[in-house]
């Protein structure tokens, strides 16, 4: 009986997993990362549901005892927000796609298609994402200028295009040299075009891609700032940052509103990101690392 109960004995005994330390550290830190850039939007919210009087004779991040939802109409008049925010929607719905279209399309004929001088291309290319913008300004305004294109719409979009594509075909190519040869290899045996090819295989394999580029591309060009106020000098062609900034200056002193407004230039930008989230790390990883 000894000798048959000893195996069930020792059998029975199971090992418990051992901590990962490490990991543990490592969730904390993040959880404390993810609080310290939570609490600032926190604030921002509770105190745009918040009367002047409240904001001064409450805590910070206290919520408010009564949400001021006023706040948000009486923000969105007295900043003009009708017009910035028609202008800015117009502008990033036009730019984004539109931009997106173009580096897939390049970053395909790079990778993919025999091009005489295709690899100095590519580096004539990507030189465009070392140029910081800044420096870039005064020669941008006068070339603007002199095709009659300030205070417009494509006097815009058209240098969001040309600052936002390189990033954009940058990361393309990296992910479409990453597929397999053999696909386009066999449908152009099949006597299939390039653009088909790029419309029905390479474009639904790079969704991912695409669509965390879109997220990136849509938050840089509904929050910039320095490139519409030199181009965009007639208020009636603002931008929400260029609402926001003026709003700002102008009521300063009534928390409750001018938070209001951050809470509406903010929102679209947060939302689009919510929508497309799921897709963000996968997409930025698959177009980092292939190639």
């Amino acid at each position: 009986m000894t000798t048959l109960a000893a195996p069930f004995a020792k059998d029975s005994t199971v090992e418990r997993p051992q901590r990962d330390w490490v990991l543990v550290g490592l969730w904390i830190a993040l959880v404390l990362v993810a609080l310290v850039w939570v609490a600032p939007f926190v604030f921002i919210v509770f105190t745009s549901l918040k009367t002047n009087a409240e904001v001064m004779g409450s805590s910070a991040f206290a919520p408010p005892a009564e949400p001021a939802w006023a706040n948000y109409a009486a923000a969105w008049a007295r900043g003009r927000f009708d017009t910035t925010f028609w202008n800015s929607t117009i502008i990033t719905v036009i730019k984004v796609p539109l931009g997106l279209m173009i580096s897939a399309m390049a970053a395909y004929a790079l990778a993919k298609i025999d091009i005489k001088g295709g690899k100095l291309l590519l580096l004539a290319i990507l030189f465009g994402t070392m140029i910081p913008f800044q420096v870039m300004l005064a020669p941008l305004f006068t070339l603007v200028n002199s095709m009659r294109l300030i205070d417009t719409y494509p006097g815009v979009i058209l240098p969001y295009l040309a600052f936002g594509i390189p990033y954009q075909v940058f990361i393309l190519h990296g992910f479409f040299r990453g597929i397999p040869k053999e696909l386009s290899e066999a449908a152009r045996i099949d006597g299939a075009s390039h653009f088909t090819i790029f419309r029905r295989i390479f474009l639904p394999v790079s969704l991912p891609v695409l669509a965390a580029l879109l997220i990136l591309d849509f938050v840089s060009t509904w929050n910039e700032f320095a490139m519409a106020l030199v181009l965009l000098q007639d208020r009636d062609m603002w931008t929400l940052p260029l609402g926001l900034s003026a709003f700002q200056g102008q009521f300063s002193r009534d928390y409750g509103q001018l938070n209001s407004a951050i809470v509406m230039t903010v929102l679209p930008a947060t939302i689009v990101y919510l929508i497309f989230q799921r897709y963000f790390v996968s997409g930025l990883t698959s177009g980092a690392v292939k190639g």
